[in-house]
């Protein structure tokens, strides 16, 4: 019971991390009301300490936010206004004011709670073996306690005919096969579900000890999915500094993508804040604006075809460079005159190559399947490890792709958004979605990765092998204890002077049921959690 207990804490303890009421702003004051009365668009006030009430999205104030609970990630995690928040979670080092967008049943914890439960419920084929080998169990306990009473009984000893029996059934009794898979089944999906692995389906987190190739979406799983600059030279007669300055002065209007990346990679370096006006897009080119009275334009290799420019040799040879991995290269110009230049990539996430070297050293070989072309991918694939891509896959074409990574009967997993993946993750022997704390419930996965880390991958890989060693375990220490204890119960040793009393048969049945609950626990010492990078 204590052992069962614990294992369902985890529901408990997610249950226990919405607090009663909630403090909703109304006009200039707020109201304290139980969660039952809020309601979606409703605004509520945060306090520091205090717990978010509901899922939904800052609309004014900052602070950091513990979403341990729900993640597993250690680290608080700074919001802002538009930044989304999950039910549960602490806010701590400021106030936020929160426009709900989900509540009840609707919210992730409510989502993630019914994961919890429903994998802690469902069984597995260990689970099944397990249960035949119990209902095997029972008639032989009949069987062997009517042999055992026969043989005795004609044999003149009707005392010891009753009380061998007795101890035939005692001994026989499917306790400890009853708890050597379900226990090991509620401590393994709860100790998931701390550690941020939401497991939807037993029998994936079953496939995943056999896994011949794990293979990665690239854009959002193994990147971040947004530009970023990862290198930028300066022209001579211009510094990194001013190049920076005056190109995100240039694009703070801008909602391009290539544009935001330069205004964050500004905002990363402290660079000095410049205006700049007569902002204009030029379409398929870039930008232009004046920027301390000086015409400033921001693009590709065209502007300088257009501008009849010269690169200077060094600096060619950088972006030759920068274009030959695939990265995008975008100049700046200044009344005629080169500036420098910028590479921009989809950054790849700094833990990928951390989660593609410990596969391999699990003895698993990653693939990556993408989109993008030949040269980016491979220029991705070399950098993190990555041991085979598929490239320019369309959508459409990713469940055919991972087809093709099964020939010859190799067990697949496949690592997604969950979106745009849903039928290759279906096709995959193992589904594996990259979630985030407001979106859980993917459809198409067996297994959530709630902190979107793919290091994370090698946690459920892991955990999927501790747990079948110890439901094996379990089920031989089970198996292997009535096959000596029965015919020791039935005095099949007595003419060598061994003999196992009633009493001793009974302590020897809970003592195994005991041995096989203590096992189970030792798979909390398993250690899932990564430091984040």
């Amino acid at each position: 019971m204590r052992a069962i207990s614990q294992a369902r804490g985890a529901l408990n303890a997610l249950a226990a991390l919405l607090p009663d009421t909630a403090e909703r702003v109304k006009g200039t004051d707020t109201e304290c009301v139980p969660l039952s009365e809020l309601r979606v668009g409703d605004i509520v006030l945060v306090r520091p300490g205090a717990r978010v009430p509901a899922d939904g999205t800052v609309v004014e104030g900052t602070a950091d936010v513990d979403e341990s609970m729900i993640t597993g990630e250690s680290k608080t995690v700074p919001k802002g206004a538009g930044a989304k928040v999950i039910a549960g979670t602490v806010a701590n080092r400021g106030s936020l004011r929160v426009k709900i967008s989900a509540v009840g049943d609707q919210t992730a914890l409510s989502g993630i709670m019914r994961l919890v439960a429903t994998a802690q419920a469902s069984g597995s084929r260990a689970q099944a073996l397990a249960d035949r080998a119990a209902a095997i169990l029972f008639y032989v306990a009949l069987v062997a306690g009517a042999i055992t009473f026969a043989y005795w009984w004609f044999s003149g000893d009707k005392e010891h005919a009753l009380i061998r029996t007795a101890t035939v059934l005692i001994i026989a009794c499917p306790h400890a096969l009853g708890l050597a898979i379900p226990l090991v089944i509620a401590i393994s999906t709860s100790l998931g579900a701390q550690n941020g692995l939401l497991v939807k389906d037993r029998l994936a987190l079953e496939r995943a000890r056999n896994l011949d190739i794990v293979i990665f979406d690239k854009t959002g799983t193994l990147t971040r999915g947004s530009p970023a600059i990862s290198d930028v030279v300066a022209a001579p007669g211009s510094t990194e500094d001013d190049l920076i300055a005056r190109a995100a002065a240039v694009e703070s209007t801008s909602e391009h993508p290539l544009a935001k990346a330069i205004v964050a990679e500004a905002k990363r370096r402290n660079a000095e804040r410049l205006s700049a006006s007569n902002f204009e897009a030029l379409p398929g080119r870039g930008a232009k604006a004046v920027v301390e009275g000086k015409s400033v334009i921001i693009g590709g290799p065209r502007l300088l075809t257009e501008a009849k420019v010269t690169i200077p040799t060094d600096l060619e040879k950088r972006t030759t460079a920068w274009a030959s991995d695939g990265k995008t290269v975008l100049y700046a110009l200044s009344e005629g005159r080169l500036l420098g230049a910028f590479a921009v990539e989809d950054e790849i996430r700094p833990e990928s190559g951390e989660a593609v070297a410990e596969l391999h050293r699990l003895g698993i070989r990653v693939a990556m399947i993408t989109g993008d072309s030949k040269t980016v991918a491979n220029s991705v694939a070399r950098r993190i490890g990555i041991d085979e891509v598929a490239a320019e896959v369309l959508p459409a074409d990713k469940a055919a792709a991972v087809k093709r990574f099964q020939a010859g009967g190799k067990k697949v997993a496949m690592v997604g958004d969950g979106v745009n993946d849903a039928p290759a993750l279906a096709t995959a022997d193992v589904g594996i979605a990259i979630g985030s704390g407001t979106d859980v419930a993917v459809e198409s996965a067996g297994i959530v990765l709630v902190r979107s880390d793919p290091r994370d991958v090698v946690g459920a890989i892991e955990l999927s092998r501790a747990t079948y060693r110890k439901m094996i375990q379990n089920l031989v220490w089970a198996t292997a204890y009535n096959l000596v204890a029965i015919p020791a119960a039935a005095g099949l040793f007595v003419r060598w002077g061994v003999e196992l009393p009633m009493s001793v048969g009974a302590v020897a049945m809970n003592s195994s049921t005991i041995i096989v609950a203590v096992n189970a626990q030792l798979l909390r010492r398993l250690k899932l959690q990564r430091e984040t990078l």
